[in-house]
């Protein structure tokens, strides 16, 4: 390379073609040409000359007019630029991107811009660009889809992220990209991407993959951004060890954070733990230490509260895949019905089919894990479904401290977090630690099961037990094991877990409170409900049994099946009711047997004895 040794005035610049003719000897070479242009420009700028390489562009066409020639092939000219590539018809420099078009210059951006990248989705395969742009100083760049840079009507969402794209201009944009990506196809480099965290299949798990870029919606970002690691192992260790030595509410959602990422390999259920209790038991900050095992536990990085839609926490839940899900303060959703959906939604695993605005289903999001959450009160109540009661492990800590001095841990693991996580996905993906995991849970769940703890409990809570084993052994290392005896308080029974079994019980309480209501012989004038038959055996009028049961959150109908098939109604030859006299008035009545343990399955009697407390 000759430098440039020749000292041009300003004069020189504005007055004659000196400066340029000393540039244009190198138009055969395109690397020499490049640098003697920027060089020039410096020494342009030097003189207060700031527009050198646009009066050299012009330059240049003049040239190409006169001697029939091109000085060289078009290539992008921007300063700050990660790479060169070639442009074709297209001039592209710091004073824009434009060609000679039928009618004069056609201009596809006022500003840098240029495809640097493209990302193929591991999950879809979908392909996306990556586009560089500079406006000002500094460079930007964005994600695109294929279909919003390939039509003038979409590329114009772009000047959003302050891209200089207008209906008039945005036709020639989406024809210089396409150019230029085609021109220079080998010479982009393409990265696979992802648009989730957890197991990816045979890649690994995200973002624990070297080179696997982040390709998602931009309102994730931030949540991906929050998976990473800062401050030391050795003092996130120290504090963890400090709280599993203290309390057991503390320790089990900790192992729940590990145990989330087994869900999948282990052929699991998603499913819930519920901490929830008064105001400064520190519930918000054993969410926080939770968190800490993969991420910035900060509320709103990572941690999320419950005043979100449904989508919302649909689409989180997907992204966060295998990660645990954990959300705060349950008491903002103020429906009981709307706990029931939260919880059938999330542990179903799988996301709702939703139409596309162009036809066909839009891509349906599922996930594998955990999901950690807190509130003032359970999750779950007496009329909360048996599928629903079975999905959730709640702790209740209602008048606990579980921490000597919650802000010294949640100061701890604001400033040391995302560690212990990491390596234990490293010992995961060692085949022979997955599997000697996959048999510490299979043994818990045979054991458990053997109980009076229903399967899936059972299977819950074998996965937070074996994520307790194994983080013991492998990165904890303090021979403080959570045992089966530590976690079965917080099982849910078989008798629990029945709807039917809590409908019958809540039912013989509910006559005991409005036993006025069937006591026809009082003098008092009253709306009655129906009327006793004799001390054990209660008729209630219909369309009162079926009002009450909707309200407290059962299915009549359900409910009346599973009444006669356990012989706790009184029925004619079909149906449900039969005709009494009610007030002088012959009415359709539940005639209900209060207490009928002597006439009931035999596997339903201790059930509904130890709900109503016999």
């Amino acid at each position: 390379m000759n430098e440039i040794t020749t000292t041009f005035t300003k004069e020189d610049f504005l007055g004659s073609t000196a400066p340029f003719e000393e540039v244009y000897r190198y138009k055969d070479n395109q690397f020499e040409l490049t640098r003697a242009i920027e060089q020039m420009s410096e020494a342009a700028r030097a003189v207060k000359v700031t527009n050198f390489k646009k009066m050299f562009r012009e330059y240049c066409a003049m040239q190409k007019q006169v001697s029939g020639a091109a000085y060289a092939e078009n290539t992008t000219n921007f300063d700050g630029q990660e790479m060169t590539l070639d442009t074709g018809t297209w001039t592209a420099d710091d004073y824009g991107i434009t060609r000679e078009g039928v009618m004069g210059e056609v201009v596809a951006c006022v500003h840098p811009l240029m495809p640097v990248q493209r990302l193929v989705n591991i999950d879809s395969g979908i392909e996306k660009l990556k586009i560089a742009y500079r406006k000002g100083k500094g460079w930007r760049s964005i994600i695109c889809d294929r279909k919003q840079l390939a039509s003038a009507n979409k590329i114009v969402e772009l000047s959003d992220y302050g891209v200089a794209v207008t209906s008039e201009n945005a036709k020639h944009l989406v024809q210089y990209i396409h150019d230029v990506e085609n021109l220079n196809y080998e010479r982009i480099p393409e990265n696979n991407s992802v648009g989730r965290l957890g197991w990816i299949g045979n890649y690994g798990f995200s973002p624990y993959v070297d080179d696997l870029i982040f390709d998602g919606d931009l309102s994730f970002k931030h949540f991906f951004e929050a998976v990473s690691e800062r401050g030391r192992l050795e003092r996130w260790l120290e504090i963890a060890r400090e709280i599993r030595a203290g309390s057991i509410y503390a320790r089990i959602v900790l192992a729940a954070s590990f145990a989330s990422v087994l869900v999948e390999p282990c052929g699991a259920l998603p499913f819930f733990v519920h901490l929830w209790g008064g105001t400064e038991t520190g519930k918000t900050v054993a969410l926080m230490l939770a968190a800490s095992v993969w991420a910035n536990p900060e509320m709103g990085r990572y941690i999320h509260t419950f005043n979100s839609t449904a989508v919302a926490q649909e689409l989180s839940a997907a992204f966060v895949n295998s990660l645990p899900l954990i959300m705060d303060e349950l008491q903002i959703v103020k429906d009981r019905k709307d706990f029931d959906n939260t919880i059938y939604q999330l542990s179903e695993g799988v996301g709702k089919n939703r139409g596309q605005k162009t036809g066909g289903l839009q891509k349906t999001g599922t996930w594998n894990n955990c999901i950690i959450t807190t509130g003032e009160q359970p999750i779950s109540g007496g009329s909360s479904g048996g599928g629903a009661v079975n999905r959730i492990i709640e702790i209740n800590c209602e008048d606990l401290k579980l921490f000597d001095d919650p802000a010294r841990v949640a100061d701890a693991v604001k400033k040391n977090y995302g560690h212990a996580g990491k390596l234990w996905i490293s010992e995961l993906q060692k085949p022979e630690v997955m599997q000697q995991v996959k048999d510490i849970q299979k043994a818990i769940y045979k054991n458990l099961s053997a109980g009076d703890t229903t399967e899936k409990q059972s299977l819950s809570a074998s996965l937070i037990l074996a994520a307790d084993t194994m983080t013991t052994l492998l990165i904890f290392k303090d021979d403080r094991y959570l045992s089966e005896k530590d976690i079965a308080p917080f099982l849910s029974t078989k008798a629990e877990v029945s709807q039917n079994g809590r409908a019958y019980a809540w039912l013989c309480e509910w006559v005991a409170q409005y036993r006025n209501k069937f006591d026809t012989t009082s003098a008092v004038a009253q709306d009655f409900w129906g009327r006793f038959e004799d001390e054990d055996t209660v008729c209630i009028i219909r369309n009162i049994f079926d009002k009450a049961c909707g309200e407290n959150g059962f299915n009549p109908k359900s409910f009346l099946t599973w009444l006669r098939s356990n012989n706790l109604i009184e029925i004619p030859v079909k149906g449900f009711t039969k005709t009494k006299k009610v007030n002088g008035v012959p009415c359709n009545c539940v005639v209900l047997r209060l207490c009928g343990f002597e006439e009931m399955h035999d596997e339903n009697v201790n059930e509904i004895q130890n709900l109503l407390g016999f």
